[in-house]
């Protein structure tokens, strides 16, 4: 390393996002949302088929996040969106209402939907240093 490179990604200093990258994850965040709620109902309509549109939409979104972004942030935007959306949906009303049954297809969406979204924030693309002498070009 030289003496006047700009060091480490762990050596910089921490400054806020651009307002681009900003509304870039807001946005992930409210598709994951969009995305928690709409597997939601679609995973109880029709159950094998239905469970697995659910999961692969939401694997989707966190996967695209990442590559769209060019980072991990872009999984954990939508999904915290997701669990958030997920979350409030689980939820009963006061009338006694509530959207997820006790079923084995509602747990296998939640804890699909949380283990895709750990895989897809740690194999996602991630932060790469700039090509220099010391990396190979692909």
């Amino acid at each position: 390393m030289s003496a006047g490179g700009p060091g480490s990604a762990l050596a910089q200093s921490l400054r806020p996002p651009s307002p681009g990258r900003a509304a870039a994850l807001v946005g992930l965040f409210l598709l994951g949302a969009v995305s928690g709620f709409a597997g939601a109902l679609v995973q109880a309509a029709w159950f094998p088929g239905g469970l697995l549109l659910a999961l692969a939409g939401a694997a989707g979104v966190f996967l695209g996040g990442t590559y769209a972004t060019r980072s991990r942030g872009g999984a954990v935007a939508p999904a915290a969106g997701w669990i958030v959306a997920v979350i409030l949906l689980t939820t009963t009303r006061p009338e006694g209402d509530f959207l997820f049954g006790a079923g084995g297809g509602s747990y296998l969406f939640l804890l699909g939907g949380m283990a895709l979204a750990v895989i897809c924030a740690t194999v996602g693309a991630g932060r790469q240093p700039g090509s220099g002498p010391a990396r190979l070009e692909k």
